[in-house]
């Protein structure tokens, strides 16, 4: 299992139909593609908070 940690945060807007846009330096990043597939996964604490994860699959889970 992979520990991960924190390598920037960046501040999106959500657009029309809940789109968001990942900003360019995390696609450069991630090397996301047009056409690559992303899981995204809803997380709560038991305060109520949310977040989503996402992550692009190499096929044997998160990278």
């Amino acid at each position: 299992m992979a520990i991960f940690r924190v390598k920037y945060y960046s501040t999106i807007s959500v657009g029309s139909g809940g789109r968001i846009t990942i900003p360019q330096d995390m696609r450069d990043d991630l090397r996301i593609d047009d056409g690559d597939s992303l899981t995204v996964r809803l997380e709560e604490a038991d305060g109520g908070e949310r977040q989503i994860t996402v992550w692009k699959s190499n096929g044997d889970g998160p990278v």
